[in-house]
This record gives C-alpha cells, structure tokens and sequence, in this order.
C-alpha cells in the first residue's frame, strides 16, 4: 500500500504540471467556444461552422496532411528497408543524417522549401519533416522480424513478390500503421512550414486559430476551430489504433544482427536508388540550397548577411533560444524521467494496467493539441493572481517543455520496457527491496536514454514556434520567432539575415541532435 501511494505521488508531479500549464490554458480558450461572456451557446460555433473560411481551412489542412502522410509512408517503408533491412558501409551515418529534418525548427524548413507553388513546396517539406519518422519507426521493427516466416515461404515457391505481400507487409502492418498516425499528426500542425510557404493565401486549422486570435480578436472562432483541431486528430488516432489492435500479431523478434544482409544489386537496386535519390533530393538538397541561397546577397556572393549576425538583436535572438531551450529541456526531461518510471510499471491486474496505459496516453496529449492553442491560452489564463507570468521568464520555457515532454517519454519509456521481468524478479528473490531494485536496474537503464531525450527536449525546444509566436517578447524574440519576422518582410537585408539565421539554426539543432544519437541505447529507435 505504501508503495502505491509512493508511485501515485511520483505520477503526481507531471500530471500537476500538465494540468496546470497544458489541460486549464488548453480548456479556458476551447470553452469560450461555448461562452459569450454571459451564457453558454452554440452561437458562436454555429457561425464558425457556417463559414466558408473555416472550411476552406479544415479541408486544406486533411488534403495536404493525407497528401503528404500518403508520400512519406510509400517513400519510408522504401527507406527503412534499405537503412535497416539491408547492410552496408556508411548505414549509420545515413541513418543520423535522415534524423536530422525530424528535429529541424518548421520555420526553417519552411524557407528551405521557398520557391516552388506553396502547396507543393507545404507537401514537400511534410515529407521532409517526416519522413524519419517512418523509416525509423517502421524500421525497428522490420530489423529485428524473424526471418524464417519469409524464408519457409520461399522454400514452398512463393516469389519475393508474394513473400513480400502475403508475409513482410502483414507483420509490418502496426508500425506501419504507427508511423502513419504519427505523421498525419505532424502534418496537421505544421504550423511554422504554412505559415511560411502560405504566404497569407493558404491556411490550415491551426494558422487559422493564430489568424482569429492575434488578427481580428475572434476568440469564440479560435476556440471553435481548435475543438475542430482535437477531433480530427482524436479520429484519426482512434481509428488507426483500432486497426493496429486486428492487425496486431505475435511477432517473435530477433536481435538487430539476424535479420540483416548485404544488398543483392539484381534484386535491391530499385530500393536502393529510390531511397538515394530521396536522401539527396529531398533531405540535402534543400538544406544544401537554403546555405547557397544564405551566401547570396542581391545577385553576388556575400558573407553579409552571416556579418550582420553580429547585430544585437540576432545575437540577443540566439542567446535568448539558447537559455529558454536549457531551461525547457531540464523541465521536459525531469518530468520525462518521472512519467516514464511510473508508466514502466507492471501491474499483476488487468485493471492496472488499463490505468498505466491512460496515464501514458494522457501525458501524449500535448502531441494532438495546437501549441497555437496552448501559447494563446496561456495569456487568457495565467495573467492573473496567483499565476500571473506574463512577465516572467519562465512563462516561454514552461510552454515549450509542454511540447517537448510527448516526445522524452516516448524515449525513455523504450530503456525501461526493455528490461526483462525476470531480471527484477531474480533480484526481489535474492532480497532486494523495491527500491534498491529502483537504484540499481531502473534507473541505470533510464540513464541510457537520458542523453537521447535531452538531445530531443533541447532542440524541440530550441525550434518552437507555434506557442512561443504569442509568448515572445518583441523586444526578446527566440531565433525561429525573429527569423519568421524577417522572412515575412523580405526588404532591404532582412532576407540575407533570415536566411543565414536559419542555417545557424538549423546547424545548432542538427549538432545537438547528432550528439545524441551518440548516446542513443539500442533499445530505442522509433518515436
């Protein structure tokens, strides 16, 4: 009993926090939906439900995220073949440098895309954005599949083709699945890549929430748009997770090594190519074009816009990213830490186990809501004794822990799930208690993947837009929140300074997250 009520206070601190700084801000904006400021009514979300922007809106945002899920699923089910199936020199390395986009700053990779139409240019860079997400995802489970099935089928004359169809793609079916939920998602809050590629002609849900809140005050339109916003991704998680429960088999796994094997150039070529060219002309190439385009200035090469780096408010920019960035991740990870030990419980009762699987699910809220939604809500909510932060540093680091927190359990939980029952069982046999159990296998294990999540808390962090876009100061804007504002008026030197802003953000992310592929445990792969 005591043990219980031990683990409930441990579990206490983030759901507090989330409760505080997430659910109250999230509600307070959502139910003036409901509200006009003497009664409840329909009224106000009647009208926003009757308007053709609203809809032009909703549709926009289903048909460029289907578009683009629908791209990067058949581009990275490719993908985590090659990376993860086959073997070869340099595998490693591509495998970092497809991670890399995942955890650019949207903003940034909204000016990478820059050129073509803006619809195209938003769907590209979507899949740019994402398409980590499926092969890592896809490919940790592909890697590690027992390859007898498809062996035996072989053995009794099905082709590569059948064997393909009828063996790999089933067992593959829930990551794949997985990996869809997860960049559907992704793709109806890319919030920064709109705002930048949309140019004001195209919205999503999401930019119409920033345009009803910060440009005609319509908070009723906000708050009906943003319940629109939690319904299209609640349906769409819930019917994927239906699938995955009919899908789900008992797989039997092998470690990483046995499923491996070295390219058949007669048979693997066409995987091979497409996945190469996707790597150079999707990922590099962009990137590679935003530093070409950041060392021209006005038709000539030009280090200027890199010199005016130098200007205070840039400078200020960096160092103010810097500091929130620190101080969200500490607050991401700390809280991380304690979600995740308490979510890796293993309950005896069926009861038990539902509750864990709630409480997880709760904590990944912050995934399915708009960081727009939750940015605005802190300035209708916490403006006020006894929570009055408008003012205080602290306000930006706290809402951009919140969008971090998803994604450091999603890291940790892998170390500690990975740790075999029997392991503990053997040590409560030789006397241990729960807490010397705790000390001396939990926590070395979550340790494992503490340099990971850090990485991930702090350049997540470092990258936000949506929610730090109403919190920033004007005079202490973050680097991605002074980048957008000189892109947006791309007069005088402001574009060569958006630009060159941009690579150092984009280089700053990129090292922070290729440090922490270093410390990567194997256990954890996918997000």
């Amino acid at each position: 009993m005591i043990r219980r009520l031990a683990w409930v206070l441990v579990a206490a601190v983030p759901a507090a926090f989330l409760a505080v700084f997430f659910v109250w801000p999230a509600l307070s904006l959502v139910t003036r939906g409901f509200h006009d400021g003497e009664s409840w009514t329909l009224a106000g979300l009647a009208a926003v439900a009757g308007s053709r922007r609203t809809w032009d809106a909703l549709v926009f945002t289903l048909a460029t995220a289907s578009a683009a899920t629908a791209i990067t699923v058949a581009l990275g089910v490719v993908g985590a073949y090659v990376l993860y199936r086959l073997r070869f020199r340099g595998q490693s390395w591509l495998r970092g440098l497809v991670t890399v986009p995942f955890v650019l700053p949207t903003v940034v990779v909204g000016i990478a895309f820059s050129g073509p139409h803006p619809v195209a240019g938003i769907v590209l860079a979507m899949v740019f954005f994402n398409y980590s997400v499926v092969v890592r995802t896809v490919g940790a489970l592909w890697i590690r599949l027992d390859p007898r099935q498809a062996q035996a089928a072989t053995a009794l004359g099905a082709s590569p083709r059948q064997v393909a169809l009828s063996v790999t793609l089933p067992s593959l079916g829930p990551a794949v699945a997985s990996a869809a939920a997860l960049v559907f998602l992704f793709c109806a809050s890319g919030f920064g890549i709109v705002m930048t590629l949309g140019r004001g002609q195209y919205h999503t849900i999401e930019t119409e929430i920033w345009f009803q809140t910060t440009q005609v005050l319509n908070l009723t339109a906000a708050a009906a748009l943003s319940i629109a916003q939690v319904v299209v991704v609640t349906v769409s998680l819930w019917l994927t997770n239906a699938w995955q429960r009919r899908s789900q088999a008992a797989l039997k796994l092998m470690p990483e090594t046995s499923s491996t094997s070295a390219p058949v150039w007669g048979r693997d070529w066409p995987a091979l190519l497409l996945t190469g060219v996707v790597i150079l002309g999707l990922l590099v190439v962009p990137l590679a074009g935003l530093v070409l385009r950041s060392l021209r200035v006005r038709g000539a090469w030009s280090l200027d816009g890199y010199r005016r780096l130098l200007d205070e408010e840039l400078v200020g920019a960096i160092s103010t990213s810097l500091v929130t960035a620190t101080g969200a991740a500490a607050i991401a990870v700390g809280l991380g830490m304690l979600v995740a030990l308490t979510a890796s419980r293993r309950p005896h009762s069926r009861t038990g186990r539902s509750w864990l699987h709630a409480l997880e699910t709760v904590y990944m809220l912050p995934l399915g809501v708009s960081a727009v939604t939750v940015g605005f809500g802190y300035l209708i909510t916490l403006n006020r004794p006894p929570l009055d932060l408008r003012s205080s540093v602290v306000l930006i680091p706290i809402a951009q822990a919140v969008v971090a927190l998803p994604l450091v359990v999603r890291t940790l939980l892998p170390t500690l799930r990975a740790i075999s029952p029997r392991q503990i069982q053997a040590a409560q046999v030789l006397g241990a208690s729960p807490l010397r159990v705790l000390g001396t296998i939990e926590l070395p294990a979550l340790g494992r993947g503490f340099g990971l999540a850090l990485g991930f808390a702090f350049a997540t962090s470092l990258g936000e837009f949506g929610a730090t876009t109403f919190l920033a100061r004007p005079d202490n804007p973050t680097l991605p929140v002074l980048i957008y504002r000189l892109f947006s008026r791309p007069t005088g030197d402001n574009y060569a300074m958006a630009l060159a802003a941009s690579v150092v953000l984009a280089l700053l992310t990129a090292a922070v997250m290729v440090a922490a592929e270093q410390a990567r445990p194997r256990e954890v792969e996918s997000w």
